[in-house]
C-alpha cells in the first residue's frame, strides 16, 4: 500500500500513536516542512513535505519510497544490509550522477561570505542584501546540488547550531526532491579547537566544545581521553548535520619545521597509531539507541583519515600546498614507518566499524615511491593501501588536487604536482585509474564525465562502467552507514541546545589541563599558590602575510585576556612592583621556506625554515636538494638547496621580551608560556628564566588553572625539542627521534615522553609505555 505523508496525518507539531501490525509508530513535525516518524520495530524515518517523498507500507512497516516510483527498491528498504543497497543504488545512477557523487565541494561557510573566499549570494545579492534566513541554501549551492549532482559538501564557519542545522534541513529537503533522493554527506575539517580568550565557568556554554588541537591530544598519551574526544566531538557534528569528519591527520610529524606538524598526533608511530584508532572508533562508533549496525548509527561520523602514505617528511620542512613543498623525502629509507598509524591504528580499529571509512592522500610526490602525486598514484593507492592492506574504503583526493597551479611558486592554486602539463579532465582520468574515488574541491561534473569517456576508450564501456560503480558503492555505503536516507533531519532547538553545551565544554577544559606540558620549575617557582603580585609583558604580533597573500598590520596587544588573569593574580604595570612575571610567547616562525625576494634577486627562491629566535644561517644545509621539479612555472630551478642562505623570524621581539623581562626584574621569578606550533630550540633562554609551559593551543584560563595550581601538569612532550638549528638541519625528514635534544640548567633533557609535575619529573606508565627504546 502506497501512503501519502498527508493521508496519515495533517501535521501539527503534536504527537500521536497508531497500531500498524504490532509496528507502533508516532509522528511528529519540526518546522512547518519536515516530518519525522518514529516505529516500534523498525527505522526511524524523515520526510520533506515539499520533497513529494511518500511512505511505503510493507508488512507494518514503512519505508520511504524516495525516487518516487510507488515501488519499495532495494536501496530504499532499511531492512536490508548496506552493501546491498549500496549496490542496488549504484546499478540505477546514471552517469552524470556518479560523477556528482564523486564531487565534494569547495569550503561553504553558512551563511556565505558576501566577498572573498567562498563567497556567495542568495538570489543574486549577498545575504546582508537579501531579506533571506541565514539558513538559506545559496544560489551556488542549488546549482551545484541539483545540475552537477554533488552530495558532498564541505562546511566551514557556521553562524550558530540552530542555523546550521536549519541549513542542513533545508538542503536534505532540496536534495530529497531531486532524482534518486540522495542525501547529502556533509563534512568538517576540525572544529574543536581552543579559542585562547574564552572564558569557562562551570555552567558555561559554546558554540561548540574546545579541546586539544591534535598535538595537544597527543601530549596526554592518554588514547582513552582521545576516544572520548570522539564520541563528543562526533555527536556534535551530528547535531550540526555534518557526517563526516575530515580528520584525524595522522602524519608522522617526523620533520620538526613542517607548518602542519601542530595537526598530527606527533612523531612516533605507536603513539599515533593508538591515537588513530582511538580517535576514529570514538568519532564512528554509535551505542545504544542511537546503533543501526555494525557500531554504525546516528551518533556516527565517517573518519577520512589524512594523508595517506604520510605528508610529514616534507623536504626541509616546506608545505605541500605550495608548489615550493612538492616533494616528502625518505633519505632514511624509513617509508614502512609512516604507515603504521594508518595500517596498525586507523585500519584496526578496536570498535565494531572495524576501519577507518575514508583515506585523503596527501599533496606531495613521495620520492622513491613515484614520479607522481600521492593522489595520481597507482602504486600507492591500488598496489599498497588496496591490494597490500586491503583497503576498500573510500579515496579522496586533497582539495585542488585536479586544479592547475598558479603562475608562481607562493601562489595558493591548483596542486597537480607531477600531472602540472595535463588537463583537468585528464588529472581525474588518473585518480580514478589509480584507484581514487573522489576529488576535492570539486563542484563542477564535466571533467568527471569527460575522464569516463577517457576510461570507456581504454578499458571498454562495460569495464569502465563497473569501475565507478565501484566508486560509488564506496560513497554510498558511507552515508548509508550514517543512516542519512532514513533521517538525515535535525530538530534546530536541540542542536542549538546540544552544541557546546556546559558538560560538554567541562569535558573539553579538561582535557586541555591534560595537555600542557611543564618543562622547567627551578625552585619551585610553580605553582603560584598566594595571589601575587605579576607583571605580563604586553606582546607583539608581527605582520605577516597568510597563504592568499594578504598582509597583517604589526601590533601590540595584551598577551592574554586580562579579565580572566586578573581572578588569579594581583596584575601590575610595571616590573618593579611585581612579585612574578609572566612572558606568554610564541614559537619561532620564520615563514614558508621560499622566498619570492630571493627569487626576484636571481636566487632560487628557496631559504631555511627556523625554529630559533635568532636570525640562522643554513651552513650545514645539502649542497644539493633531495628533490626539486617546476616542469611548467620553473623548469630552470633543479637545486632546491638553500645552503649558507639566512632567515630572520618574524617574532624575533618574543625573545626579546622574555631577556628583557628577565633583566627588569632583577632576579625576581620569570615564567616562560609557550604556544607552540612547532617544535623550537630552547638554548636561547631556557637558562634565563625560572620556569616555562609549553602547549600547543588551550585557553588563557588554563594556563593560569595550572600556574595558580587549581590543576596538576600532566602532559608529556610529543616530540624532541632540539639542541640547536644544526641537529634540525642534520636531522632526517623521514625518521623520528633522531635529533641532539636540549638539556636544560637542572639537567633535564627535553626528549620525546619528558614533562614534569609538580613533585619532578614523571615517571608512569605512559612514559614506560612509550619512551623510545
Amino acid at each position: 500500500m502506497k501512503v501519502s505523508i498527508f493521508q496519515i496525518l495533517i501535521l501539527t507539531s503534536a504527537s500521536f500513536f497508531f497500531a500498524c501490525d504490532q509496528n507502533e509508530t508516532q509522528e511528529k513535525s519540526i518546522g512547518s516542512d519536515v516530518v519525522i516518524l518514529t516505529q516500534s520495530q523498525g527505522s526511524t524515518l524523515g520526510y520533506s513535505k515539499s520533497s513529494g517523498v511518500q511512505l511505503i507500507e510493507e508488512n507494518g512497516l514503512f519505508f520511504k519510497d524516495l525516487n518516487k516510483n510507488g515501488a519499495l527498491d532495494l536501496y530504499e528498504d532499511w531492512l536490508l544490509a548496506t552493501e546491498d543497497r549500496a549496490k542496488d543504488l549504484a546499478s540505477k545512477m546514471s552517469n552524470e550522477q556518479i560523477a556528482g557523487l564523486m564531487l565534494y565541494s569547495s569550503h561553504q561557510a553558512i551563511p556565505a561570505n558576501p566577498q572573498g573566499f567562498g563567497a556567495g549570494t542568495y538570489g543574486g545579492k549577498p545575504i546582508t542584501d537579501s531579506g533571506m534566513p541565514s539558513s538559506t541554501i545559496s544560489d551556488q549551492q542549488k546549482q551545484f546540488l541539483e545540475e552537477d549532482h554533488l552530495r558532498h559538501v564541505l562546511i566551514t564557519r557556521v553562524e550558530s547550531p540552530k542555523v546550521a542545522a536549519e541549513w542542513n534541513n533545508n538542503v536534505q529537503a532540496f536534495v530529497e526532491g531531486l532524482g534518486l533522493g540522495i542525501p547529502t554527506n556533509n563534512s568538517s575539517d576540525p572544529r574543536h579547537g581552543p579559542v585562547a580568550s574564552t572564558e569557562y565557568n562551570a555552567g558555561s556554554g559554546g558554540q561548540i566544545s574546545m579541546w586539544p588541537e591534535s598535538l595537544g591530544l597527543a601530549a596526554t598519551f592518554d588514547p582513552q581521553l582521545v576516544e572520548r574526544f570522539g564520541e563528543v566531538a562526533s555527536m556534535e557534528y551530528r547535531a550540526l548535520g555534518i557526517s563526516t569528519a575530515l580528520s584525524p591527520q595522522i602524519d608522522l610529524g617526523t620533520e620538526p619545521r613542517w607548518n602542519r606538524i601542530k595537526g598530527t598526533f606527533g612523531e612516533d608511530s605507536r603513539l599515533s597509531a593508538d591515537m588513530a584508532r582511538a580517535y576514529v572508533d570514538g568519532f564512528q562508533t554509535s551505542k545504544g539507541e542511537a546503533q543501526i549496525s555494525g557500531g554504525w548509527g546516528y551518533h556516527s561520523v565517517n573518519a577520512m583519515v589524512k594523508h595517506w602514505p604520510s605528508g610529514g617528511p616534507e623536504e626541509g620542512g616546506r608545505d605541500g600546498h605550495f608548489a615550493y613543498g612538492k616533494f616528502a623525502v625518505y633519505p632514511g629509507n624509513n617509508f614502512e614507518e609512516h604507515l603504521v598509524p594508518f595500517t596498525e591504528g586507523a585500519f584496526k580499529l578496536a570498535g565494531a566499524t572495524q576501519s577507518a571509512s575514508a583515506v585523503m592522500p596527501y599533496y606531495t610526490i613521495s620520492v622513491g615511491q613515484d614520479t607522481l602525486a600521492n593522489g595520481y598514484s597507482k602504486y600507492l593507492i591500488t598496489d599498497l593501501l588496496r591490494n597490500t592492506y586491503g583497503y576498500d574504503g573510500v579515496v579522496c583526493t586533497d582539495w585542488l588536487v585536479i586544479g592547475d597551479e598558479g603562475p608562481k611558486p607562493e601562489i595558493f592554486a591548483g596542486k597537480p604536482w607531477g600531472m602540472e602539463a595535463k588537463t583537468n579532465p585528464e588529472r581525474h582520468y588518473r585518480v580514478l585509474m589509480a584507484g581514487g574515488d573522489q576529488f576535492g574541491g570539486n563542484n563542477d561534473k564535466i571533467p568527471v564525465l569527460e575522464a569516463f569517456k577517457m576510461m570507456e576508450k581504454e578499458m571498454g564501456a562495460e569495464a569502465a562502467r563497473a569501475r565507478i560503480e565501484q566508486s560509488a558503492v564506496r560513497l554510498l555505503r558511507n552515508i548509508f552507514n550514517a543512516g542519512l536516507f532514513e533521517n538525515p533531519y535535525l530538530d534546530p532547538e536541540k542542536s542549538q541546545a546540544f552544541v557546546g553545551n556546559p558538560d560538554l565544554m567541562k569535558e573539553g577544559y579538561e582535557a586541555q589541563l591534560k595537555s600542557v606540558v611543564l618543562l622547567k620549575n627551578k625552585e619551585q617557582a610553580l605553582p603560584i599558590r598566594e595571589k601575587k603580585k605579576v607583571y605580563i609583558p604586553q606582546k607583539f604580533i608581527p605582520s605577516t602575510t597568510n597563504w592568499w597573500g594578504i598582509r597583517s598590520e604589526e601590533k601590540w596587544v595584551d598577551a592574554v585576556n586580562l579579565g580572566i588573569a586578573s581572578k588569579y593574580v594581583d596584575l601590575v604595570n610595571t616590573s618593579d612592583e611585581a612579585d612574578i612575571a609572566l612572558v606568554f610567547v610564541n614559537s619561532p616562525e620564520s615563514g614558508t621556506g621560499y622566498d619570492p625576494a630571493d627569487r626576484e634577486k636571481g636566487g632560487n627562491g628557496y631559504v631555511p625554515i627556523s625554529l630559533q629566535y635568532e636570525p640562522y644561517t643554513a651552513s650545514l644545509a645539502r649542497e644539493q636538494s633531495l628533490a626539486s621539479g617546476d616542469p611548467v612555472i620553473a623548469p630552470e630551478i633543479t637545486n632546491r638547496s638553500y645552503k649558507d642562505k639566512r632567515v630572520e623570524t618574524s617574532n624575533n621581539q618574543d625573545l626579546k621580551t622574555i631577556l628583557e623581562t628577565k633583566s627588569q626584574m632583577n632576579g625576581k621569578p620569570v615564567i616562560v608560556i609557550v604556544n607552540a606550533a612547532n617544535p623550537m630550540v630552547m638554548a636561547e633562554f631556557e637558562s634565563q628564566v625560572d620556569g616555562i609551559l609549553f602547549h600547543f593551543g588551550v585557553q588563557d584560563q588554563v594556563v593560569f588553572d595550572l600556574l595558580a595550581g587549581k590543576a596538576e601538569p600532566s602532559a608529556l612532550l610529543p616530540v624532541q625539542l632540539p639542541a640547536s638549528m644544526e641537529t634540525v638541519e642534520t636531522q632526517f625528514e623521514d625518521v623520528p627521534h633522531d635529533m641532539e635534544v636540549h638539556v636544560d640548567e637542572l639537567g633535564n633533557s627535553y626528549d620525546f615522553a619528558f614533562g614534569m609535575n609538580w613533585s619532578g619529573v614523571i615517571q608512569d606508565d605512559r612514559v614506560a609505555n612509550y619512551s623510545k627504546k
